[in-house]
């Protein structure tokens, strides 16, 4: 059984576009920040999902929950008809089987773990392009490994397993194909979103007032410097004492006479 190639056009840009999306949407942002912080905050928008605040339409959550619950109904029966399988009675040699049974193993192992935890985050985020392109990934992966065992089943089991697992395989099969052409109507989405956040910031950018010039301060390399000016001390008082003139003496002060004794009585 041949595996058929199926990446959508456009495929191979895909986290080019996603990454240029986040460069804009950040910019926008800081430009419109810029520009409304003179105006106000802006009224904040009603629902939206964790990509940019966009809310996911209808249509898109339809189409996404309906190839997620034919995927897990896919899954279950896959792992059903693993459960069935008798790979020890096939007509081949050791190594066949043993290589067989370690393919069983490791679909089991991704439709129990791994195929779940994707579609889980795809579902908390619908319209996420890395989380998309993951599973598109998983599904591609499974779709090799279980036709290599269905392969094996057709040449070396029964005929019912190998018509179980053809079924399986036609189910991974018109998954991955619903799942590539969302991914390619998601890509000229954020195409077309990048042209329009493009455009808000050209906007934006024509709304924020340019900046005054800087001053500038010329400074005179041959002004000479200015001596610091020293402040003389004053000089202390001295006391105001008057001199006598010449050919006079100074005299002391007069002193108080003596009191005379008290007189006895005779």
């Amino acid at each position: 059984m041949k595996r058929k190639a199926l990446i959508p056009p456009g495929l191979a840009s895909v986290f080019l576009w996603f990454l240029s999306l986040l460069f804009v949407s950040l910019f926008t942002a800081l430009f419109a920040a810029a520009a409304e912080g003179q105006s106000g905050p802006a009224a904040s928008s009603p629902q939206g999902d964790a990509q940019g605040g966009q809310p996911v339409s209808y249509a898109s959550m339809t189409q996404l929950n309906g190839l997620l619950a034919q995927l897990e109904e896919n899954s279950k029966s896959t792992q059903a008809d693993l459960v069935k399988l008798r790979i020890e009675r096939w007509k081949t040699d050791g190594a066949s089987k043993k290589a067989n049974l370690a393919n069983v193993d490791s679909i089991q192992r991704n439709l129990q773990g791994a195929l779940p935890e994707i579609i889980s985050q795809l579902r908390a985020a619908p319209e996420d392009l890395p989380a998309t392109f993951k599973l598109y990934r998983n599904l591609d992966a499974l779709y090799d490994v279980v036709g290599s065992v269905a392969e094996g089943a057709g040449a070396f089991g029964s005929k019912d397993d190998f018509q179980s697992l053809s079924n399986d395989l036609s189910g991974f099969e018109n998954s991955r194909k619903q799942l590539a052409q969302r991914i390619e109507t998601l890509s000229s989405a954020k195409e077309a979103e990048i042209v329009r956040l493009r455009s808000d910031l050209k906007t934006a950018q024509a709304a924020i007032p340019p900046a005054p010039p800087p001053k500038k301060i010329v400074v005179d390399d041959n002004e000479p410097v200015k001596k610091p000016v020293v402040k003389k001390k004053p000089k202390p008082a001295t006391p105001n004492t008057a001199k006598p003139a010449a050919g006079q003496s100074q005299t002391p002060a007069a002193q108080a006479p003596a009191t005379a004794p008290p007189a006895k009585p005779q």
